[in-house]
């Protein structure tokens, strides 16, 4: 039972990636493709907004596109997919993932919800990255200065009102 189970799963892991894989999709926004998919990686190629791609891979909240024989990865909010073929693997739940199903109205989501089960057991602690956190700490006449340079205006938002006891 557990083989086929095994079985069923990578099946259905490399049929989501084929039907992925031939997706494509437009860029809804100028953006940069990047070598790894974190804001940081460096840069690959530049896409101009409307500039159609092919979804390779997805990873997190970003896709692997590949536009004028490169490859790189982009946030998957500056992707807009092209409609899936009937018979696509993925039309259902690209609908559903999209926000797109039936309603005639946008919603923009990446699904993207945290750490999985994997990330968090392999999770330990680090005191470098402890420390390199900390060290963009700002007292207060920093946070001040920089309020000022970006010419932010300060507002006071009162707390909430405790709930009502029912």
């Amino acid at each position: 039972m557990k083989m086929i189970r095994w079985w069923l799963a990578g099946a259905l892991a490399v049929s989501v990636n084929t039907a992925l894989a031939a997706d494509t999709g437009t860029l809804t926004r100028a953006d940069a493709a990047r070598s790894k998919p974190f804001a940081d990686a460096p840069v690959v190629l530049q896409l101009k907004s409307g500039v159609r791609v092919d979804i390779v891979s997805r990873n997190g909240g970003w896709y692997q596109v590949k536009s004028a024989g490169k490859t790189g990865w982009v946030r998957m909010l500056s992707v807009r997919r092209a409609a899936a073929t009937a018979g696509s693997a993925v039309t259902g739940i690209a609908g559903v993932a999209s926000g797109r199903t039936g309603t005639g109205k946008v919603t923009t989501t990446t699904g993207v919800r945290g750490l999985d089960e994997a990330e968090l057991k392999a999770a330990a602690f680090d005191e470098a990255q402890i420390a390199k956190a900390e060290g963009y700490r700002v007292n207060r006449q920093e946070a001040d200065a920089f309020a000022t340079a970006g010419k932010l205006v300060r507002v006071d938002v009162q707390p909430l009102p405790a709930p009502a006891k029912n």
